[in-house]
Formats: C-alpha cells, sequence, structure tokens
C-alpha cells in the first residue's frame, strides 16, 4: 500500500468523520477519552467550542475511503481547561513580542488523564503513518505561523516511539492507585501502617452512622434523568474554588454523555433516608479494558467524610471487584498520597516554531524536569505503607 494514494484531511469537527471509522481506530486503545462520542459531545454541548476559545483541526488520513490515521487537535487561544500550566511561557513570549497563541494542542480536552496519541490502523505499518502525522502538522504549523505543538498526557508507549526527535518532554506529577492482585478491600488495607489503616476505616464508617448509603452504578443502571443532578453537582463543587475553578463543561454534554456513554461510565451515588431514591451527592467515572478514570463529583451540601468514601474507597472497591488494574483518581490535592495513591510521572511533548521560544524551553526543560522528579520522590517518601508492603516502583 503506497503513501501516494493516501488523502490528508483536516476536519472542524468530530462530526464531520463517520463514527464507525474513527472508532475502529480508537476503540482498541487503552484510554476512553479518545472514543468519537466522547470527543463528540465535548464539541456538540459547545463545551469545547471556538466560542470558548477552542477550536477542532481535527487531522486525518485515508486510504480508499478508509481511515487510518488521525490526531485529535485543537487550535487553542489561551490555555485554560489544559492542565499544563504553559502561561508563563506565554507571559515571556508576550513580553519579548512574540505571538503565543493560537497554538496547537492534542489531548482529550479538559481531561487530565494519560492516554492521549495519534491514532492508527493496526494492520499497517505503524510508523509510517505517525511519521505522515507529525509531517503534516509540522507543514501546517510552520505554514500557518502556529507558534508550536503541545500534546498534552501522552501514552508513554507511543510517545517512546514517535518518529521525530524535535519534540521537547516536559514531565508532570499526576497519582494513580494500582491493583497488584488485591481479592478485596481489606485485603488492600492490609498494605497500609496500623494508624493509617483505622483512619481510613474510621472514614468508612463514619457514612454510615450520618445515616448515608452509598452505591456504585455502572451502564444500564445509571438513571439518565440524573445528568441534570450530577451538572448541578459539578457546579456545586466548582464554586468552592472561586478563580481556581475547573468549570469548562456544560448541561448539554451531561445530559450526551448520560444517554450516549453510559456503557463507560460508573457512577457513585449517595443516598439519604430523608432524600428517597434522590441522591444527595454523585461521583461520576470512566473505565475500559483494566482502568478507571475519576472525573467529576458533587454534593448538594456538605457531609463528613463523604468525599473520600465517593472518589476513593467506593471507586477502589468496585476496582477491586472488577479486576481492574489502575486507577487514576484526576488532579488534585496531596490528601490522595495518605489512601494510598502514588505520585506518578506524565508527559506532555512540546514543538516550537519559533526559534526564540524553542531557545527558552531547551535552557530551562531539564531543569524543571528535574525539580519535578524530586517533587514526585518527596511525595511518594510520605506513603503510608506498612514495612515491606511498599510498591515496587
Amino acid at each position: 500500500m503506497s503513501s501516494t494514494s493516501w488523502q490528508i484531511r483536516w476536519h472542524s469537527a468530530i462530526a464531520e468523520i463517520p463514527q464507525i471509522e474513527w472508532d475502529r481506530l480508537a476503540q482498541p486503545l487503552a484510554t476512553p477519552l479518545l472514543e468519537w462520542q466522547w470527543l463528540h459531545q465535548l464539541e456538540a454541548s459547545g463545551s469545547i467550542a471556538p466560542h470558548t476559545g477552542w477550536y477542532p483541526r481535527h487531522l486525518t488520513i485515508w486510504q480508499d475511503n478508509r481511515l487510518i490515521g488521525a490526531a485529535p487537535l485543537y487550535l487553542k487561544t489561551h490555555s485554560q481547561g489544559e492542565f499544563v500550566f504553559d502561561q508563563w511561557w506565554a507571559r515571556w513570549a508576550m513580553e519579548a513580542g512574540i505571538a503565543y497563541y493560537p497554538k496547537l494542542v492534542g489531548m482529550s480536552p479538559a481531561t487530565p488523564a494519560v492516554g492521549y496519541r495519534f491514532l492508527s490502523a493496526p494492520e499497517l505499518e505503524n510508523s509510517r503513518i505517525q511519521t505522515a502525522l507529525v509531517t503534516v502538522v509540522d507543514e501546517f504549523c510552520t505554514q500557518a505561523g502556529i507558534s508550536g505543538c503541545h500534546l498534552l498526557f501522552v501514552d508513554p508507549e507511543w510517545s517512546a516511539g514517535l518518529p521525530s526527535s524535535h519534540y521537547f518532554s516536559w514531565r508532570h506529577q499526576s497519582f494513580l492507585w494500582r491493583n497488584p492482585g488485591f481479592t478485596g478491600f481489606d485485603d488492600y488495607l492490609e498494605r497500609f501502617k496500623s494508624i493509617q489503616r483505622r483512619n481510613i476505616r474510621r472514614e468508612r464508617q463514619s457514612i454510615a452512622r450520618q445515616g448515608v448509603t452509598v452505591r456504585c452504578l455502572n451502564g444500564e443502571e445509571i438513571d439518565p434523568g440524573w445528568a441534570d443532578l450530577m451538572f448541578q453537582y459539578y457546579l456545586n463543587t466548582n464554586a468552592q474554588y472561586g478563580p481556581w475553578a475547573a468549570r469548562y463543561l456544560n448541561e448539554a454534554f451531561f445530559r450526551g454523555i448520560f444517554e450516549h456513554l453510559r456503557h463507560r461510565l460508573m457512577l457513585v451515588a449517595a443516598f439519604e433516608p430523608s432524600q428517597g431514591e434522590q441522591p444527595v451527592a454523585l461521583s461520576l467515572l470512566m473505565h475500559k479494558h483494566d482502568q478507571l478514570i475519576g472525573r467529576y463529583w458533587g454534593s448538594a451540601r456538605a457531609i463528613k467524610d463523604l468525599h473520600f468514601n465517593m472518589c476513593f474507597y467506593e471507586p477502589i472497591q468496585w476496582a477491586i471487584a472488577q479486576g481492574l488494574r489502575s486507577f487514576d483518581p484526576g488532579a488534585g490535592s496531596p490528601h490522595k498520597i495518605a489512601r494510598g495513591f502514588e505520585a506518578v510521572v506524565n508527559t506532555s511533548l512540546h514543538r516550537f516554531y519559533q526559534p526564540k521560544l524553542k531557545e527558552l524551553f531547551a535552557r530551562f526543560i531539564d531543569g524543571i524536569n528535574e525539580a519535578e522528579l524530586a517533587n514526585i520522590a518527596a511525595l511518594n517518601a510520605q506513603l503510608p505503607f506498612a514495612a515491606g508492603r511498599e510498591p515496587a516502583g
């Protein structure tokens, strides 16, 4: 099959690409966050759209009307919703009279979970398709005067084989819970020092003492009518963070995924007797193959220890029961360390087409990465595991 017969196309919406073609490449991947329906609901809802500063520019390669390669990409006029904080690079560029925006970004929008990659047909030679995608991205950015291409939360296996050496690697800290083969929640608890085992049991028992019951729901068990409630609880959570909130999604997005993506969702719902079947809190997660990904949570009111149970303990218990191997709890604070989540590295890749930006990044990135790796090591030194029960690393 000759690359001379390949057709290159750019798309201003994922809806322009047939779902069956896109998902033929995306469904075998470990991540659910590059599947057509997830990206479509972000765009179709208006959450990720030009009026919010996200301009879809998806790149595809076709062979005889068959999709063989794709890169979900967005032109951005800001750095919000990325969770890779490059605003200080943008500030330096502005002070130097360099246009940092628009920039080209590859990621699952507003989703700080590892797994981004260029898609390719598994039956074809992967390196040729990846090389073609990288080359077309370079040509597009150069011709359009784009300052840089930024690929965020990349799949480590994919990035290691990326057929290009001109991307800088920027290391960042995430959290991850790993399941070495636990047989139940008590098995998970055995890893901890005795004092932390008692703390976790106390936090679990606190919910029952307050008259709250919690259920994990999956797929068709999820009531689509709870989409509006999930959105309201999402707003409640964001309202607590003021200018640091991460409110990027609207009501239409939640309605869309509750209708079309329940097979990828796991919902933790909390109930009080006075509220009947109306959940007082909801936690929304995604799952695929052997991984679980925490996304959004919120409640009608503050309930002691509810967050730890709905966002950590119940998902961990469910993951163990399902035989899942990992749980990404999402971005957030170091209190995850006390619940057995390790600090791990995630990577973003950056390619600059403006010489001064490239020079600046090259000058400082090694030192930045060393500092972040030291921060990860310091966090993991605080893991409350009993001697001999530490993770392998």
